[in-house]
């Protein structure tokens, strides 16, 4: 059985490092919007068997609890790392052979990615990920067995986790996706975002609404071109 799981802390903290541009209303609000589109896109997944969201936060649990998702409710949360390896024992208990983690800030994903995803045939050990935009981070991570090695999402954390992954004997298989890779952490995402179509999605209406493109200026939100495909 095939599974997603979908991290979501407090969204009043999110953002931390977009600080310097967007203020703590203006950082929520955009957290909000990002995931109000990952959520968007999860709800039409057709080949994950089950969806787990991994929160503390009332909001995401009503969020879950709205679209039939199973919620494994933490004490407190420490870090994304610990959240997902948390979720991943949970799952591996209940039957879970394949979890495919994903953030909550992809405001390009689509469902067909998604899927793309969990379609990959890779017999146990194995993990599929997609990297960052610069390559550096782990934008998804698709594990056979769910907990087959720790997290380490952060700085780094696309090599953190191959080396994770050879330590296993695992076969490691990475997919490029343009709106995978596409997630928002600092200004330099933020304008990297702007290069694509976002008139469809929660965050560039929310882009849009909230001045933040007329505060940039040379954001042109969905002005040049189309979001590419993989």
């Amino acid at each position: 059985m095939r599974a997603l799981v979908l991290p979501i802390k407090d969204l009043r903290n999110a953002k931390q490092r977009l600080a310097s541009v967007l203020t703590p209303e203006e950082r929520f609000d955009l957290a909000s919007a990002m995931l109000a589109d990952t959520v968007r896109a999860i709800c039409g997944v057709t080949l994950a068997q089950k969806i787990f969201v991994v929160t503390n936060y009332p909001p995401a649990i009503a969020t879950a609890e709205k679209n039939g998702w199973e919620v494994l409710q933490e004490e407190q949360q420490i870090s994304e790392s610990a959240s997902v390896d948390f979720a991943s024992r949970l799952c591996a208990e209940r039957g879970v052979t394949g979890l495919l983690r994903l953030p909550l800030d992809l405001p390009l994903v689509q469902s067909g990615d998604i899927d793309e995803l969990l379609a990959t045939e890779c017999a146990a050990p194995a993990v599929v990920m997609v990297p960052s935009r610069d390559g550096t981070g782990t934008n998804a991570i698709l594990r056979t067995p769910p907990a087959l090695f720790p997290s380490h999402f952060g700085p780094h954390s696309f090599a953190k986790h191959r080396r994770e992954a050879e330590q296993t004997d695992a076969r490691i298989i990475v997919r490029r996706n343009v709106r995978l890779e596409m997630d928002v952490d600092d200004e330099s995402d933020l304008r990297a975002l702007s290069q694509h179509d976002l008139s469809h999605t929660a965050t560039g209406k929310w882009l849009e609404k909230s001045g933040v493109v007329a505060r940039f200026g040379e954001l042109g939100i969905g002005a040049s071109r189309a979001d590419a495909g993989v």
